[in-house]
This record gives C-alpha cells, structure tokens and sequence, in this order.
C-alpha cells in the first residue's frame, strides 16, 4: 500500500485497525461513547473536522469510531524518510506541504489534491484538523481555512457534482493523559458545501470565510467549549465537581451536561455578573482547599461515610489483595512502562499518544509470549488458556482495586477531618455546599 493507491482497501490495514481500535476502546479507555453516528452516510463524499486538544489521539479517536477507511492528512516534514513515509502511506496518511517546506515543495500539493479527488470518489471520507495544531484546553480555536480550500476545489475540479459534506466532529476526554478514561465523539450534522458554491464563483474568499465561520459554529455547538480565558480554570473545574460522576453516563453522556452547564453559567455573566463572580471564585476555592486535604469531588459529594461500611470495604481490599498484585503483572506491563517514557516528552499533551502507542506495541510483543508461557508452565493447555485469559481481566480488576481503595482510605481520611473539627474541611464542605446548590438553582 503506498501514496499511488492508499484509497483502496487493504487487508492488512483493516486487521491492524481492528486490533488497534480493539485496544483504544476496551484497554486504554474504560469506556468511548459516541453520539450521532446517523449523520455518517455511507454513500456521502465527507471530511471529518475534529477540534484538536489531545494530540495524535484526535485522528484516532474518529478512526476507531468509524467503519471505513479514511485518510489522513498531515504535514510534510514527517514524510523525509523514506522508510518512515511507507509506513506513513501505509497508515493511510498524506502529506500536505506548508510554505515553510520551502515554495519548490508547495507545487507537491498538486499530486495531493489529485489523490484527494481519488479519495472522495473511492467514499474513503477524509479526516483533516481543521484548527492546524493541537492545544490543551477545552476551547476551539480559530480554524485555518485549508479544510475549506479542500472541499471547494475538490468539488470545483469535478464540475461540483461530488457534494462533498463536512462532518463537524466534538472530542471530549474526561482526562487527557490518563488511562482507563471515558472518551466521548459526538458527529453533527453534515455541512453541505453546495451551499456555498454559488457564493464561491462570484468571490472564492468570501465562500471560504462563510463555510469556515460556519464550521466553526457547528463544531461549537458539539463540543465542550469554554469561551472565557479570563475564568477558564473555573469553569473547566466546575464541570468535574457538578457533572463527574456522570463520566461513565451513555443515555445522557457527561459531553451534553457539561455543554448545558457551561450555557447556563455564560449567561449569568451578562445577567447577574456577582453570581456568576461568586460562583467562579467558589470553583477556584474549592478546587485549591479539595487538593490541599487531599480529598476529591465524589468524597465531598456524600454526606456520611458509615464506619461499617467503610471496614467492610477495606475487609475486602484485605482479602482481596493477591488478586491485586496478580493484577498488577497486566498493568505493570502495559500501563507503567510506557510512564518510563513519558518523562522525556515535554509537551503534556503527547502523553497519551505516547502511551497508548508504546502499550499497543507491548501487546504485540508480551501477549503473545504470556499465552506461550502460560501453555509451558501448566500441563493442560485448556487451564494455561485459561490463566492467559485471566490476565487482562485481572489487570482491570486491579485497576478497579486501587480506585476503590482510594475511595475508601478518603471516606476514613474526611471521617477523621470531621472528628477532629478541622476548620480548612469545614470551609471547604461549606464553600462546595454552597456552590452545588447555586449550580442547582440555575
């Protein structure tokens, strides 16, 4: 598979994307939640537009949520080495050329654009995104207008009778580097391009900043999207202490309350801008005095932490700990080798690329020498089979095993804060008291 072909169907690819999306949405993320899959027809020429906040995570995120095979486009300079661009062609991906490639190289745009053409006649659907370089925060920034220059001259060379549509696509990660988060991809409603075309052969610059403005208004209203700098910490924070335990919610997904929040804050800061001060300041406090003490939302959020319960709860850790560390082999393995490398990547928003890439290599490499050993050391190769099979399994169990041991060693930590009266916990049960039920009036 290389650049000449990488519209057609590969075999090869298709099994990689298949155990590689396995991984992303069973293993490194606990749960991917998608919403509006409808919109993708199988028959429309499409370009899908994800914000651009988690680094290589975003492309994947819409692959593995997608059937086909669609391309990517990427910059250039990734593509000098030979052997690296096979690979690259391989993954399906083309390079676009920037003026800082040098203008000799920008005329290699014209061998692009036609296989782009291949592309959308083959129904692959193309992935670009639309804001150029990826940022850190819940906010979608200007777009370039590439993603629009695409689609016009793509249709304009085939006489506009492709129809190409673009798919505005909202991304949101309950954590950006983390495993075992919940991932959410919402796809809107198709865009379609023919409304502009009429615009675009009577002043092409016009058309391109009427479907950019356009998109940028759909991606919007599909995405968490915090306006304000000024009090982006507060809001982003408000959004865990209201709506986190919501994370794992499918019928009415954490992305949507978060969006219904965010609308109805932004509208106090025009109609009651001392609420909305008060209500931003309470955010930053609780969030500051959470961490001081060492305690989190969820804890804060019950009233009571019956002692029976919680030595129930840590009768069972007790028991339950062998299973625990043989847990740990899984996790050892594909969670914290790849922490060894991340030390070394300086932008934060590379982390869970990096980890997610390195543990799926691992899997290719250890599971397979798992299952032979486990078929070595017992007799029966039903039972080895089997002991194989417990090891992810136990990895999760064990995953699941210090989340709640957390929980619980917290739930002993506030009981002890109670007891002794300590003032800094009464102020922040206070100040969070305060804060939901203000969040709840609105």
């Amino acid at each position: 598979m290389g650049k000449e072909n990488i519209e057609k169907y590969s075999a090869r690819y298709a099994l990689l994307k298949s155990v590689a999306g396995f991984w992303h949405n069973n293993v490194f993320y606990r749960k991917v939640i998608v919403l509006g899959r409808e919109n993708i027809k199988p028959n429309d020429h499409v370009i899908f537009a994800p914000n651009h906040q988690n680094a290589l995570m975003d492309a994947l995120a819409v692959l593995f949520t997608h059937k086909g095979q669609p391309i990517f486009l990427a910059r250039a300079d990734i593509f000098k080495k030979k052997t690296i661009a096979s690979i690259l062609y391989f993954l399906k991906i083309l390079p676009v050329y920037r003026i800082r490639d040098g203008f000799s190289s920008v005329k290699g745009n014209d061998e692009i654009f036609a296989k782009t053409i291949d592309v959308f006649k083959n129904k692959n659907g193309l992935i670009i995104l639309p804001e150029g370089d990826h940022a850190g925060f819940r906010r979608l920034r200007q777009l370039k207008k590439g993603i629009c220059r695409v689609a016009f001259q793509s249709d304009e060379a085939t006489g506009f009778n492709l129809k190409i549509k673009i798919i505005p696509v909202g991304l949101e990660f309950s954590n950006y580097s983390r495993f075992r988060q919940v991932l959410t991809v919402a796809y809107g409603k198709p865009i379609e391009v023919s409304e502009f075309f009429d615009l675009y052969k009577v002043s092409p610059e016009r058309a391109l900043n009427g479907l950019r403005s356009r998109l940028s208004d759909e991606m919007k209203g599909i995405m968490v999207h915090i306006e304000s700098e000024e009090d982006y910490e507060a809001i982003d924070e408000l959004r865990s202490m209201i709506n986190g335990r919501f994370s794992d919610d499918i019928r009415f997904p954490k992305l949507l309350r978060d969006r219904i929040l965010i609308n109805k804050v932004n509208l106090l800061k025009s109609s009651d801008p001392s609420l909305y001060k008060r209500i931003c300041s309470l955010s930053i406090m609780v969030k500051e005095k959470a961490k001081e003490l060492n305690t989190d939302y969820r804890l804060l959020e019950k009233k009571k932490h019956p002692i029976g319960w919680l030595i129930a709860g840590m009768v069972g850790i007790i028991l339950t700990f062998p299973l625990f560390i043989y847990g740990n082999i899984f996790n050892l393995t594909f969670l914290e080798i790849p922490n060894l490398q991340i030390r070394k990547i300086k932008d934060p928003q590379f982390h869970s690329s990096i980890r997610y890439g390195i543990s799926l290599a691992l899997a290719f490499v250890f599971l397979p020498a798992y299952l032979i050993l486990s078929l070595f050391i017992f007799s029966s190769w039903w039972l080895g089979l089997l002991i194989f099979l417990t090891l992810p399994l136990s990895g999760l169990f064990a995953w699941n095993y210090y989340l709640q041991f957390r929980r619980i060693s917290g739930g002993f930590r506030i009981r002890s804060l109670i007891k002794q009266k300590n003032e800094e916990f009464n102020i922040l049960r206070k100040n969070h008291t305060e804060l939901v039920n203000l969040i709840a009036a609105l």
